[in-house]
């Protein structure tokens, strides 16, 4: 699922990612996008797929959309598409559980995004409108940091795995 002869820099892939985070996509995609060269999938898919993954889920602040961009991408590093092979369902999510491992511990101590964002457990429901990505917004919001730790966690699985 994964074209591995495209070499995979840490942190150009953590500063793509980033990139487009800046650029107004939402978390998921973010990550997501800054590996579009290596999976076998169109850009415009991968942006279709992860649209819902922003805000912690349609903005629910629940499981971080970077994390979320990270677990499906455990999905293209070790599929486990048919449900009666044990085996790599086993292996996608031990791979799973690695990265959250890895991203708890860059972030945080968490993969949830109001937790991350420092949003009080019982806070009032958000509108479904996404926030205006303003100066003030990126000022505020570890977001970017996240979405860069994300997508370097993921690139360095990578590398070392074509070592």
């Amino acid at each position: 699922m994964i074209n591995t002869n495209i070499p995979l820099s840490p942190t150009s892939r953590q500063q793509s990612a980033t990139n487009f985070f800046l650029q107004g996509f939402n978390c998921c995609q973010s990550v997501l996008l800054a590996f579009s060269d290596i999976l076998k999938v169109d850009q415009e898919t991968l942006k279709t797929i992860a649209s819902g993954f922003g805000g912690g889920m349609g903005r629910l602040r629940e499981v971080c959309g970077a994390f979320s961009g990270m677990v499906m991408m455990a999905g293209f590093i070790s599929p486990a598409a048919d449900p009666s092979i044990k085996e790599d369902r086993t292996k996608n999510y031990a791979l799973v559980q690695q990265f959250a491992e890895k991203f708890k511990e860059l972030n945080g101590g968490s993969i949830v995004c109001r937790e991350l964002l420092g949003l009080a457990k019982n806070a009032a429901k958000e509108s479904p409108v996404p926030s205006e990505r303003t100066a003030d917004y990126y000022k505020k919001r570890p977001c970017p940091i996240i979405i860069g730790n994300a997508a370097k966690i993921i690139a360095e699985y990578l590398a070392n795995k074509q070592e």
